[in-house]
């Protein structure tokens, strides 16, 4: 009897662990911390890749920087089904579109989290509503 209420101990304290973590890495993972979410930053650019994935999709911009070269800057956006609720879909945004987007840039790197974007025919995409058209 002894023998079995020490490896069902175990298992639930095993248990309660992963859920203890899991729980903090669910919370840490929700934090906009990285980003300055009190400022905003726009920046026109080249497409070179949106991956619509989870559990953020994200928008590779190239951006011609003051010294003649080209950055590229990452900037999260929410989930596909989110996304997808609000118009958006997998060739949204397709590698060579040009855009103007607003962000929140990131505390360090070339990044940031999404506010808005421009496409340069004047399509407006945004996370909090539906896509808009001129």
């Amino acid at each position: 009897m002894i023998k079995y209420v020490t490896k069902t101990a175990r298992r639930l304290a095993l248990l309660t662990g992963l859920l203890a973590g899991g729980a903090s890495l669910a919370v840490a993972h929700h934090s906009y911390s990285a980003f300055d979410m009190t400022s905003e930053k726009t920046l026109s650019g080249t497409v070179k890749k949106f991956d619509y994935t989870n559990p953020h999709s994200w928008i590779w911009l190239d951006v011609k920087n003051g010294q003649g070269g080209v950055d590229t800057w990452g900037i999260e956006g929410m989930s596909p089904n989110y996304l997808s609720r609000r118009g958006w879909n997998r060739t949204t945004l397709k590698p060579g579109d040009k855009i103007t987007i607003t962000f929140h840039p990131a505390r360090e790197g070339n990044g940031g989290s999404f506010v808005s974007a421009k496409k340069e025919d004047g399509e407006a995409l945004g996370m909090t509503g539906a896509i808009t058209n001129p």
